[in-house]
This record gives structure tokens, sequence and C-alpha cells, in this order.
């Protein structure tokens, strides 16, 4: 299935305007939220005790706190079937025995933006607020989601009990219909990406399932990589597929066929989905991207110690790795291998600072914007010429840092602190990276984006007097931090 460009009708328009009041609220600091005082018990508390607390106060979880009031477990409904009805322990237990621990918390200076995709990643339905340690309340999905029709928790509701391909690709429209309904109402271009590479998560990860069990796949044998932009969590509306297997194999040319069989089938799944297959081929159903663990390792040694610069310029899509589904101790190999070496190689370094010095900020002697000609009009590829100028620039500073982070934001916050800059420079990096992957998404709501066959393409006529002066001094933080590269590395 296609990605859907056209714009909603007036009536649809409406009806998602209803549906994203509450994400209105997202930036909304938990702290602020009214408080709702824990019931809670000590660890020693025996299990009459807690259940009967459970009982009179009509709730299903209870929540365990030490002497300084930091969580240390929970008891939840399903926690008492599993482990004191069926096992028949005695009531004098103390529940410190049979509570779920380690405890997700959040803090009071978290946002209602983080509680959402902690509650979706964990299914979860209550997350415990800290404040210097301390359970001080409680946020519910219940607080978060009242006002919502279509929320980030019934998409993904939806796709984990989807049953069929083409029921999630009715599920990945509603991802790009919530996406578009929540910029058009304000959501930030963080928020907004985030949560897009989240649901893009979940669909992917719901698609490996589907298809692994009648393929006779144990995933407890792989692992489903994510790399590029989904590798970061920074996508946008119009993306494609970049994507990657770790399989477990004593004979890998034997066993290699069978994977990347299922890899081409969850990259067919995924392209019906509306996620286009890549056409650098960095998909999992491609022998380079479907190996093991020790031929992963192998490939990125090869590359940060005998890499040229044209394979490394193709292969930097493959350092914004992470897991997503299946066996995620698989990958921590090539992690640490990248976090721990790459830094010990200037060879490597200074090659990943070539390449990135190779796209250079598009200004002007006069400092204007350099555009190119497309139909007759000025035209700014946003994400080569825009967002990869800081993408490029936070992977090498990171890499150099032996940051683990893949996120652009998290990159350069890490590598601010390593490279003692100050904060209103650092946060210059972000803003202006965040600031293009905004326009970025306001253009891939214009059908006529795809028309161009470019999603990123702006005309810069159409920007109004303020926006063309945010773009001329992004692209002019974006050469500063050029310029701070090349001091680093072509001295």
């Amino acid at each position: 299935m296609a990605t859907s460009t056209a714009l909603p009708s007036t009536s649809a328009t409406s009806e998602h305007a209803s549906r994203t009041l509450a994400e209105l609220a997202l930036e909304t600091r938990l702290g602020d939220l009214p408080r709702k005082t824990p019931i809670a018990v000590a660890p020693d508390t025996p299990l009459t005790t807690a259940l009967a607390t459970m009982h009179e106060r009509h709730i299903g979880s209870l929540l365990v706190l030490d002497e300084a009031g930091a969580a240390v477990g929970i008891l939840t409904r399903h926690d008492i079937i599993g482990r004191v009805t069926l096992p028949q322990l005695p009531l004098a237990t103390p529940i410190s025995e049979v509570m779920s621990r380690p405890v997700s918390t959040l803090t009071v200076q978290h946002t209602a933006h983080d509680a959402v995709l902690l509650m979706s990643r964990l299914r979860i339905r209550h997350v415990p607020l800290t404040e210097d340690g301390r359970v001080v309340s409680v946020v519910s999905a219940r607080d978060l989601f009242a006002m919502q029709r279509l929320s980030l928790r019934q998409i993904s509701s939806a796709i984990r009990g989807a049953r069929d391909i083409p029921t999630l690709a009715e599920a990945a429209e509603d991802i790009r219909r919530f996406a578009r309904a929540l910029l058009t109402h304000g959501v930030g271009a963080r928020q907004l990406t985030q949560l897009i590479s989240h649901l893009n998560d979940v669909l992917t990860e719901r698609v490996v399932q589907m298809l692994a069990e009648p393929a006779g796949i144990d995933m407890g044998q792989a692992c489903w990589l994510a790399f590029g932009s989904e590798g970061r969590s920074e996508q946008t509306i119009a993306t494609d597929q970049d994507n990657g297997l770790v399989f477990l194999s004593d004979d890998p040319e034997r066993d290699r066929p069978r994977w990347l069989a299922f890899g081409r089938s969850v990259n067919a799944a995924l392209d019906a989905c509306g996620y286009p297959l890549c056409k650098g081929k960095v998909m999992a159903g491609e022998p380079d991207c479907c190996m093991t663990p020790d031929e992963w390792t192998a490939r990125f040694r090869h590359w940060m110690e005998h890499g040229a610069p044209k394979d490394l310029l193709q292969a930097c899509i493959y350092f914004d790795f992470r897991p997503l589904t299946g066996r995620a101790d698989l990958v921590a190999p090539m992690r640490e291998l990248v976090t721990r070496q790459a830094a010990r190689l200037p060879r490597f370094m200074k090659q990943m600072a070539e390449n990135a010095l190779n796209n250079r900020a598009p200004l002007g002697w006069l400092g204007g914007v350099e555009t190119q000609k497309v139909d007759g009009r000025a035209m700014l590829d946003l994400k080569f010429h825009g967002s990869m100028i800081f993408v490029d620039a936070a992977r090498l500073y990171a890499l150099a840092a032996g940051v683990p982070h893949t996120g652009t934001r998290e990159r350069f916050e890490a590598v601010a602190k390593a490279l003692q800059v100050q904060p209103h420079e650092s946060e210059a990096w972000v803003s202006g990276f965040e600031y293009l992957q905004m326009l970025r998404l306001r253009v891939q709501l214009d059908a006529t984006a795809a028309m161009r066959g470019n999603p990123n393409l702006i005309d810069l006529d159409v920007l109004n007097d303020i926006d063309r002066q945010m773009l001329k001094e992004t692209l002019r933080v974006g050469r500063r931090l050029q310029q701070r590269m090349e001091l680093d590395y072509r001295r």
C-alpha cells in the first residue's frame, strides 16, 4: 500500500482535532498533574494484609516501598494468580517474596509524552512518579487518554491484536493519520518523530511475530535490527525501510537461505503496509544485512579498520542501529565494538569526518540559502542538505566520545559535556536539528511533495519571512558545527 499523502477532509480534520485534544498537553510536566497519594506497603507486609488492602481499596495493583519511600516492587492481580493462588503460598508470606521487580518509574520532571511512551512499550496502565527518589504520586493511562478516541495506546493495541497483513496496513494508515493530526495541532518534532518511530516499531514487531511462526522461525535465535532514522527513533511521515537480521548458526551458509527468505517476507509485508523497500538494499532480506553476530562484528571491524571513504559513506546508516525484536543480547558485541573501538582509530574518525564535511551547509558567500532548480522553482532538500548535517555531526562526535546513544538529540546532549561545549551552543545544535525535522514533517503533509518524487524538498518561496530567517539561522548553526569538525579533524 502506498503512503497516503492526501490531506483529510474538513469533517475528518474536525474528527482528528477532537481525538488529539489530550495530545496537545504532551509537554505537561507530570509533577504539574493533580497528585494521587500512592497506596503502598512495606516489603515485610504479609500477603493477607496486602490482599486485604487491595480488596478494600478496589485496586488491581499494590506498590511496595522501602523505608526511604523508593519503589522496590509491585504486586498485581496477575501476580496473585501465578505466584500466590496456584502455588498455594501461605498468606503469612511477605509480599517481597512474590512481588514483581524492578518497578518502572518516572520523575515529576518527566512529561506526559514520556508516560505515554512508557505505558505503550511496557503495556502497563499505571506509572509511579518519584521526586528525589521517593514515590510521591501515580499517573494512570486514564489520566492521559480519557479524552482521546484515537490514542497511541489504542493504535498499539490494534497493531498487537492484528491477525493479517491487510489489518496491519490499515493500522499503518492510522499511524500516518495520527501523525498528521498531531502535527496539525502543534505537537513538536521530537515528540512526533518518537511517536511515529515507536508505532512503526510496534508494527514491525507484529509483522515479524506474525510471519515467524508459520515459517518455523524461532526469534529466540535471532534479532531484528533497525538502522538509520528508525534506529535513531527519528522517523518522519514519509519513510522507507532500513533493517537487518542477526541470527545464530554454527553453519551460516547452510542456514542463511532460510533467514533470507524470512527477511524478504517481512520486507514485502512492510512494503504492503506503506513502508517502501530501501533503494540502497539495507534490508534483512539482503545477504549483506542477514548475518551471524560474528559476521556482523567482523563487518563493523573491517569498516572501522580498513574501510575506504566510499565504503564508510555507504556504511554510515549502519552505525545508527538498535535491536527491535528478538534476542537483543545478540547485538551487544556490535554495540560494544563500536562504542569502545571507534575513538581508538584516528584514520576511521578522520574518514567519517571527511564524509560528513563533503555535505556542506547550503549557504553562499553572502549568507543566502543555496537551492536547486526543480520545475523552475528554488528547492532545498531538507534531509540531505539539512537534517543530515546535524545527524552526521552527532554520530561522529558520539563515536569519538564512546557514547552508546543513537538518537541525534541524545548524542548532542551527551557529547556536549565531553567537548565542554557551552549550553547555548549545544542547545542550538538540538534546536536547529529539530526545526529542520519540523519543516520536513510540514512538507510531507503537502500532497505535491509526493508528486515531485522527493518528500523532503521544500519550495523556499512558500516560506513566510520568519521561517525563511529561521532556516538561514539553522543552516548557520550547521555551518559552525562543521567548522568545529574541521578544526577537530583536519588539523
